[in-house]
């Protein structure tokens, strides 16, 4: 998206010209939305204009802005401590925190974890444990994934490529299509799966004629994508891909950062696959927007000797607190159920809308991980980039916070505890900003 100062106040527009003057250029800025306060599902930008937060700061606050109880204990922390670092010394809040971790894990056998300051920290958290426990260099991803922008997870990075331009890759990464059924790369045969057909492909052609699997120490993959446009794979991809791993004796990490924590109506995306991977990475909506992130892996994996890896600021205490909270906010207030129920009224609300919108050419997600799609032409499938970002752009300027995933995608990603009203209240823009957008880009 072209970025324009439509939508900010006076004192909004003063404070982006500050932002411009001083700092990097590199923050690739969606709209003009400069933030005074926020509560539950609600911002309140600097000229007090009032907006429905359907973005929840890219899936972090699942259990939205300020949340009582998280504002509690980060507040009774600061009164203790908030820094000592955890590599050298220890504390309660990690401990107990790993142990309610270890508790959610989809994983075989009892876990253990490493704790960072955020996703791409846990991405190459993650890379690193399967070198070490591997001895093997090289690694499979997917196109249209995002893990990260430092250097070792930027290398499987694949969603846009202004992100890898004048960089070098840190790790060498093979990237596979990613099953999207809607817009498939590879031929499939008849009757065959999307999934099915990415599988064989690996086994038939990559692993034949690219690259030997004895030298692939893990598949880094994402549930849902994220970034690449909120893509579902079909049922049995990763049970198929499971399989190829254990035969192989290749890693199965499952990049959690945005899918996990209740998003999708499970602690974890994978867990609708039923299907147990070997490390898991997480960030983003365990903190409540504190920094935090880390990875996931049983006792027999994760047992590399100290020193081997280690971080100033990982496991922050003011950050644990803030997740552990979290985790028991998403537990006693039933928000798992609630994500799926909202989902399920969010998607058919979408669904009833392409009867009337020609330009949704699909609707997916699971539970407050919602995608959509817009096409000039649902039997060409020509993407429609202009009408989704005059989409979000009106929104914007109406009262509604979206952000764009995809080339030309929108992803619907509120706290997990939105309240119904303001739900409808947001979809009623949301329409609104859709009907604007067709009368003038089709």
């Amino acid at each position: 998206m072209k970025f324009s100062m439509a939508g900010a106040g006076p004192v909004g527009q003063a404070l982006i010209q500050r932002d411009i003057d001083i700092l990097s250029p590199s923050y690739a800025r969606e709209y003009a939305l400069v933030v005074d306060k926020a509560e539950g599902s609600e911002v309140w930008d600097v000229d007090g204009r009032r907006y429905i937060d359907f973005m929840a700061g890219i899936a972090v606050l699942n259990v939205g802005h300020r949340h009582p109880r998280v504002v509690e204990a980060v507040k009774e922390q600061i009164d203790k401590f908030w820094h000592i670092c955890l590599a050298d010394f220890y504390y309660p809040q990690a401990v107990e925190l790993a142990e309610k971790l270890r508790e959610l894990a989809p994983l075989n056998g009892r876990a253990r974890v490493y704790f960072s300051n955020s996703g791409t920290e846990a991405v190459e958290s993650a890379i690193k444990l399967a070198m070490y426990k591997t001895g093997r260099s090289r690694f499979i991803g997917f196109l249209g994934a995002f893990h990260g922008r430092t250097l070792g997870s930027l290398s499987f990075t694949a969603s846009k490529a202004v992100q890898r331009a004048n960089y070098v890759s840190g790790v060498k990464v093979h990237h596979l299509p990613y099953p999207n059924a809607y817009r498939p790369i590879l031929a499939q045969q008849n009757g065959e799966s999307y999934g099915d057909t990415v599988i064989d492909y690996l086994e038939e052609t990559v692993f034949r004629n690219m690259l030997a699997p004895e030298d692939v120490a893990a598949i880094l993959v994402e549930p849902i994508q994220g970034e690449g446009g909120y893509i579902v794979p079909e049922p049995g991809f990763f049970t198929r891909l499971r399989e190829v791993c254990n035969k192989h004796g290749i890693l199965l990490i499952v990049d959690e950062i945005q899918s996990g924590v209740g998003r999708t109506g499970k602690w974890w995306a994978i867990e609708h696959e039923e299907v147990q991977p070997d490390i898991v990475c997480f960030a983003k909506g365990v903190g409540s927007g504190m920094p935090i992130g880390g990875i996931l892996a049983p006792e027999s994996l994760m047992n590399w000797k100290p020193g081997s890896h280690g971080s100033t600021f990982g496991g922050n205490p003011i950050a644990a607190v803030s997740a552990l909270t979290t985790l028991q906010v998403i537990e006693e207030e039933n928000l798992l159920a609630r994500a799926e129920e909202t989902g399920h009224f969010i998607k058919d609300a979408l669904v009833e809308m392409e009867g009337r919108h020609p330009s949704l050419g699909d609707v997916r997600g699971r539970g407050l991980m919602i995608g959509m799609e817009f096409v000039k032409d649902r039997k060409t499938k020509k993407r429609s980039v202009d009408l989704r970002d005059h989409v979000i752009q009106y929104a914007f300027e109406h009262g509604l916070l979206l952000i764009p995933c995809g080339a030309n995608s929108i992803r619907i990603t509120p706290p997990l505890n939105i309240p119904h009203h303001l739900v409808e209240e947001g979809l009623h823009i949301f329409e609104a900003a859709l009907t604007d957008a067709e009368a003038k880009y089709l």
